[in-house]
């Protein structure tokens, strides 16, 4: 109890330092716009020193000459001198202060999910910005869903380097003798910049490859939370970073492998609205999402940008790698013009992936994304991997040229501006499942109707139309199971089990002539598809039958009525 209350006393002065922290950063930023330098005075109480005022940089304004509400305004340089304030705590005890890089890092570390946080100096990014990138917990909450965090109008430039350090050169030496890296190969990748969008199966191997490479800054886009089904292929994140947002537990992972890089999260979904902005800034942009709105959106604001885009996909167990956009080779819309029907998208959700078919994909990305940005050259610029986790194999299949009637990266393209993405594909810019809406609501039910229909022991037929492998995972003890596709395809076997049991269960009806039957699967989307096919069998066969389809399937009878029924 002690420890906890200590715990929630430190937390109380760290936001209380985070405000101060703000009201100084503001009062910065209005100084530095104003083109004059600032110097800030410590709270005399703390006996914190003096910080000198930033100067601008040498190395230019930030890429984009993007200007912000109050004027444009010129990188500034951290200094070397100035130490992080606050001695944050983790587990184990007190941490020391930690002290920038001089690469340049980063400010504004995440804390350990026990622990509590120092309050570190904002970076120049940070102050473009008006935040601090590492609010608190409470604050997370807070912010709202759509792009909780502004995304910053520029970032400072990394700085031209001519050699490295004897640090870096240990670091990186396994790399370094490489005749195709070497010393110019690696300096470029420390002014490299890359914008990782998805910070999940792909987005982990790929971003934690890139950190470890030496990459000078790494933007990490992500609008969803760590959950638990996460663990198995999302290797950045762990248990006690459960319900955290990933952008910032994915940079917090990385900066513990290097903390020589920058790390930039952004929490929150990329829209069209702020996408364009935010590629702008970045040399290279790898494409980790996992629907179809994100990868049209990305790709049409890497050609509109002019960078390259090196885009990976995983289901099951195969997996797809390609770059788009790079050297004269064609972009996304080139291969595919028009998006796939909703109805025909599958998603991990639905379809399953191996964890390990994401590393290879996401580690293949990272491997062409450090060749670009040291000036190799990528391999799949106008080809397209293909593995086969099964098999165990790998094939390269050529793509098309760039099309010149491509409506984005044509000799005369029609986009010239981002657009609705989800309007133009139809679904949702997320991999959650899209609850369909098939029936009338005369022929759904809640699962808390369906328990009071149990509870009062109505005589009833439960029918489950999951497929074969997910009823091995879970089901309702009382359930007849008949995978839709079985009833799709007419199956006789099926037809006639199914005529077996609602002339069973009509026997105990007394005399009852419409039998009840209600269908369930995961999510309440197969099961409304199952109530069509069953409201159309003849009726001299199957008698009268009142197939209704249980809203949300066991999914929400697990959450609403059962919280010890499996989830998956």
């Amino acid at each position: 109890m002690a420890g906890a209350a200590a715990a929630a006393r430190l937390r109380a002065e760290i936001r209380r330092r985070e405000r101060e922290l703000r009201g100084l950063r503001e009062r910065l930023a209005a100084e530095l716009a104003r083109g004059g330098t600032a110097e800030q005075e410590e709270d005399g109480e703390r006996g914190e020193a003096a910080r000198g005022a930033r100067q601008p940089s040498e190395a230019g304004p930030a890429r984009g000459d993007a200007e912000d509400e109050d004027g444009a305004r010129g990188a500034r340089q951290p200094s070397e001198a100035e130490p992080a304030r606050g001695d944050a705590e983790d587990e184990d005890g007190a941490r020391g202060v930690r002290q920038p890089s001089e690469a340049g890092q980063a400010r504004g570390e995440a804390e350990d999910e026990d622990g509590a946080r120092g309050v570190q100096q904002p970076s120049a990014a940070e102050l473009a910005r008006g935040d601090s990138g590492d609010a608190d917990e409470e604050d997370d909450d807070e912010e709202e869903e759509e792009g909780a965090l502004d995304f910053p109008a520029e970032l400072p430039p990394l700085p031209a380097r001519s050699a490295l350090s004897a640090a870096e050169i240990l670091r990186y030496s396994r790399q370094l003798v490489l005749p195709e890296l070497g010393v110019r190969g690696q300096l470029r990748l420390a002014r490299s910049s890359v914008l990782v969008v998805g910070c999940g199966g792909l987005g982990c191997p790929l971003a934690q490859y890139l950190a470890a490479a030496g990459v000078g800054r790494l933007g990490l886009v992500d609008h969803d939370v760590v959950e638990t089904s996460n663990l198995q292929r999302q290797v950045l994140h762990g248990e006690a970073r459960r319900g955290r947002p990933k952008a910032r537990s994915a940079a917090a992972a990385l900066r513990r492998l290097n903390s020589a890089v920058q790390y930039v999260p952004y929490r929150g979904a990329l829209r069209p609205r702020s996408a364009l902005r935010l590629v702008r800034q970045y040399d290279v942009v790898a494409d980790c999402s996992d629907n179809a709105a994100t990868r049209y959106l990305v790709s049409d604001a890497c050609v509109l940008a002019g960078k390259p885009l090196v885009s990976g996909s995983a289901l099951r167990l195969e997996g797809q790698l390609a770059v788009y956009n790079y050297r004269g080779g064609p972009c996304y819309r080139c291969l595919f013009p028009r998006p796939p029907p909703p109805d025909a998208v599958t998603n991990c959700t639905d379809g399953g992936v191996l964890g390990p078919v994401t590393g290879v994909i996401g580690c293949m990305q990272a491997l062409e994304v450090l060749k670009i940005a040291s000036g190799m050259g990528s391999s799949f610029g106008r080809c397209m991997l293909m593995f086969d986790g099964l098999e165990g194999r790998f094939r390269h299949i050529q793509l098309r040229p760039r099309k010149a009637d491509c409506a984005a990266c044509g000799d005369s393209p029609s986009i010239t501006c981002l657009q609705d993405y989800e309007a133009f594909c139809g679904s949702s810019a997320t991999d959650k499942c899209r609850a369909l809406q098939l029936l009338p609501a005369g022929d759904r039910i809640s699962v808390q109707r369906y328990r009071e229909l149990l509870e009062a022991r109505v005589p009833h037929l439960l029918l489950d139309v999951r497929p074969p492998v997910e009823a091995e995972i879970c089901r309702l003890p009382h359930a007849l199971h008949i995978p839709l596709r079985k009833l799709e395809e007419k199956d006789q076997e099926s037809l006639q089990l199914l005529q077996s049991r609602i002339c069973e269960e009509k026997q105990r009806t007394d005399g009852q002539t419409a039998l009840p039957v209600y269908v369930v699967c995961k999510l309440g989307n197969d099961s409304q598809k199952a109530v069509k096919i069953l409201q159309e069998l003849p009726a001299e066969e199957f008698g009268s039958v009142s197939a209704k389809d249980i809203k949300g399937g066991l999914m929400a009878w697990a959450t609403k009525i059962d919280s010890t029924f499996p989830q998956y």
